[in-house]
């Protein structure tokens, strides 16, 4: 059987039948006669080659090959939804609009290189909310936000239906005052013993890769403050008082804008960023834009 052999309208009718639970109350649902229900069905295991349904009391359940059936059914229905969703939402005579969330962890400056090829879309509206990653994927759940942009996948924890698209992964780096730099640089990793550190807060997942990082290559840095927003890390870090952990794709611009030196990488340590939306495929045209520039220009790295 070749794939254009395939009537997709009997397998709705087989799925419609596997929610429904039996011919009849299927034929109802689809507003047809019951033969004709029951010929797409016939049509449909001869053509795969095998039994689809059973018998069991007065309904039907899927076979296991019917069982396997369902769950491709699933899936091609729910992307035929999210197609008919794009389609209504796209309207040639006015802007795209697009609207994000920024988990409050990732780095203002990866957000900043992630946004920035959507920006130069035509006639696109943006908007941005920063936020606990938890708020931002309730709002993502009814529908308030178009995607979100964290530094984790969503777990199994998290009772919504969303699929995670990595966007990349890059090593972390260390930077520092140029001083404290020249210092730290002679022996590293080793010589950041003792040596003042800012770091990550511990509900991250960086500083939880840190920390499993420093018992593998048993150091202990003298931890002078910790945050939650990477920012105040680079401050304090200008200011001179500690040494700290940053992506190294944004290495350039810490360099830069901060007047810091890069004190050396650490490839064992890894953060990765993801897009999170309801759709299994991005749709959007500027989210499918904004992934498809992490992953072909920002990130080196991408599976």
């Amino acid at each position: 059987m070749r794939l254009h052999d395939l009537n997709f309208r009997h397998v709705l009718y087989f799925w419609t039948v596997v929610r429904e639970g039996s011919v009849t109350a299927a034929a109802e649902a689809l507003h047809v006669t019951q033969p004709t229900v029951s010929a797409q069905l016939r049509v449909l295991e001869d053509q795969l080659g095998t039994k689809l349904l059973r018998r069991e009391g007065r309904g039907v359940v899927p076979t296991e090959a019917g069982t396997l059936v369902a769950r491709y059914a699933d899936e091609i229905f729910d992307l035929g939804r999210e197609l008919i969703g794009a389609v209504k939402g796209y309207d040639e005579d006015h802007p795209l609009h697009v609207t994000v969330g920024i988990a409050d962890v990732v780095p203002r400056l990866v957000a900043w290189h992630l946004l920035e090829p959507i920006l130069a879309l035509d006639e696109l509206r943006i908007e941005v909310r920063v936020g606990h990653p938890d708020e931002l994927l309730a709002d993502l759940s009814i529908h308030k936000l178009d995607v979100v942009i964290a530094d984790s996948p969503i777990g199994p924890g998290q009772h919504i239906r969303a699929f995670n698209h990595l966007l990349g992964r890059c090593p972390v780096a260390w930077y520092a005052a140029p001083a404290m730099a020249a210092k730290l640089r002679e022996g590293f990793p080793r010589s950041l013993e003792g040596a003042p550190c800012l770091l990550p807060t511990r509900n991250t997942v960086l500083r939880r890769s840190l920390e499993h990082w420093f018992d593998t290559i048993d150091v202990q840095p003298l931890v002078r403050a910790e945050f939650e927003d990477s920012t105040f890390l680079k401050v304090f870090g200008n200011e001179g008082l500690g040494a700290f952990p940053a992506p190294a794709v944004i290495a350039n611009d810490i360099v830069e804008q901060y007047d810091l030196e890069v004190v050396g990488i650490v490839p064992e340590v890894e953060e990765r960023f993801y897009a999170i939306s309801t759709e299994r495929r991005l749709a959007n045209p500027a989210v499918v834009a904004l992934s498809r520039a992490a992953r072909s220009d920002l990130f080196d790295e991408v599976s």
